[in-house]
């Protein structure tokens, strides 16, 4: 007898309040590596309603303009208009930034010149053959489509869309190969006075049917296109968002077990990084 069930994942948009607190957090930790390969950092992000807090510990000898690089990468992600829930030019950008303890350093740097992990924890890495990268074929779709989202927004494909966004495919298996794929639910933050059919059938045009593949395309798709009927009010004015709070989406969508420590913002001499990127590296090879 077969073995039949439903596996859902699901991805965010760059725009999604907790996705931009992790590209802040690693914005700032790739300007001071890139200078001070040394360094340590550990730099967490929260950000609400007109207001990013950066938090977190160094120990650097660098000086990094964090209002200036937050600034960029909220300006980068589409941020650049009161209306959508954000402004990068008026933002309020608070520095809580200190130093390292000199507790958790002397087990980091050790005498003998070798390196020591900042603390303990634990790490999966995890590979399939369900799609060429090796990932789990539902959050890979998912990750497609909030990538497909913001490169339409951008390129003015779908001009009415805004930054903040959320996608779930849900994926049939039966003896625990997939089949097809059961149903899509993507919500997109989008202009005011956009009606729901013209949202729904430019997402499913230039997004869904642009990037799975065709042999997953079928008419027993169940597409839920902004389910609750409106989506204006987003960003973080819509839900405050923080570093590290995306840790299934920013490995395998919930296919295996992890251990709860988030990448973002982190030097290599914390394994919740650097020691879950090399689990991959064993997984994949």
């Amino acid at each position: 007898m077969s073995k039949e069930y439903i596996f859902t994942s699901e991805s965010v948009t760059e725009g999604h309040p907790d996705k931009m607190a992790d590209q802040i957090s690693d914005a700032i930790l790739d300007y001071i590596i890139q200078r001070d390969p040394n360094a340590r950092v550990a730099c967490e992000t929260v950000l609400t309603t007109g207001i990013c807090l950066i938090a977190g510990e160094l120990k650097t000898e660098i000086y990094a303009p964090m209002q200036d690089i937050a600034r960029e990468v909220i300006r980068e992600i589409g941020y650049t208009d009161a209306s959508f829930g954000f402004d990068y030019r008026s933002a309020g950008i608070l520095n809580a930034v200190g130093e390292q303890s000199m507790d958790i350093n002397q087990g980091v740097d050790k005498l003998s010149g070798e390196i020591g992990a900042g603390d303990q924890g634990m790490m999966f890495g995890y590979a399939c053959n369900e799609t060429k990268e090796l990932m789990p074929l539902a959050i890979s779709l998912a990750h497609k489509i909030t990538a497909q989202l913001a490169k339409v927004r951008k390129n003015g494909t779908v001009p009415f869309l805004r930054p903040d966004g959320k996608a779930q495919v849900s994926v049939k298996y039966i003896d625990d190969e997939p089949v097809a794929i059961d149903t899509i639910v993507i919500s997109a933050q989008h202009d005011d006075n956009i009606s729901k059919e013209l949202l729904r059938d430019a997402i499913i045009t230039e997004v869904i049917n642009e990037v799975i593949p065709k042999e997953f395309l079928s008419n027993n798709i169940t597409y839920h296109i902004n389910p609750t009927g409106r989506f204006v009010i987003g960003g973080p004015q819509g839900d405050a968002g923080l570093t590290g709070r995306k840790i299934i989406v920013d490995t395998y969508g919930g296919s295996c077990p992890h251990g709860g420590g988030a990448f973002s913002g982190k030097d290599p001499t914390k394994v919740d990084r650097s020691g879950a990127y090399m689990a991959r590296y064993i997984a994949k090879n």
